[in-house]
């Protein structure tokens, strides 16, 4: 099947039956490939999940080699929100295409992100009409507190992880994304990285790892 993002698909070795799926979404000017590399630690541990990772669906302005999810050349939150939007109606058509060519389930799939990517996937959870098995983000934030308490549907499991030292997405989201989430009663983890700038290190991708073991195994 051709699905509506050009993706990296990495299906269970060895011809093994899929029962879960992870869906990684790469940050601002990145791409499928290198969002897939989150995979490489987490396969052995993971034998029966697929591993989806799509391409945004817009060339990156500043960067033609890679892409993004929403426009950032404008500093202006409305249009901000407005093209992200976009992203989450493109990225909800794609992940339907996901479920039904491989008979999955909300319950079935953690959304996972890293910085914008991982701004889409809190946006994609909270608003859809099925709870996911969870939503694991690195170095991200909420796009827009107000639309996101407004169109909320469903509940989620999260856990966020940012770098203490973020130079591009400032740690202090990662509390204002704790804070929002426990006074509209969502179930959040937060982990703060020590001496850790905008990327995701080994220490970031373990935890991730075994936040989604437990989340899959305790379906």
């Amino acid at each position: 099947m051709t699905f509506c993002l050009d993706s990296i698909i990495l299906k269970p070795e060895n011809d093994l039956e899929i029962e879960n799926a992870i869906i990684l979404l790469h940050g601002y000017g990145g791409d499928g490939q290198d969002i897939s590399m989150l995979s490489l630690g987490w396969r052995r541990h993971l034998p029966n999940t697929i591993f989806i990772c799509p391409n945004g669906h817009e060339k990156c302005k500043i960067n033609p080699s890679g892409y993004q999810w929403f426009d950032l050349s404008k500093d202006d939150p409305q249009y901000i929100l407005d093209e992200s939007k976009k992203a989450e109606t493109k990225l909800n058509k794609f992940i339907n295409e996901i479920k039904n060519e491989f008979n999955l389930q909300n319950n079935k799939i953690c959304l996972s992100g890293f910085s914008q990517g991982c701004m889409m996937s809190l946006n994609l959870g909270l608003i859809s009409d099925q709870r996911y098995s969870c939503i694991v983000g690195f170095s991200g934030k909420i796009i827009n507190q107000e639309y996101l308490m407004k169109k909320k549907n469903v509940d989620a499991d999260i856990l966020m992880i940012h770098g203490d030292a973020d130079e591009i997405v400032s740690p202090n989201f990662l509390l204002e994304a704790k804070d929002f989430f426990i006074r509209n009663n969502v179930n959040v983890e937060t982990q703060l990285i020590k001496n850790c700038g905008h990327h995701i290190p080994v220490e970031a991708s373990s935890i991730g790892l075994n936040y989604i073991l437990e989340k899959f195994n305790n379906r």
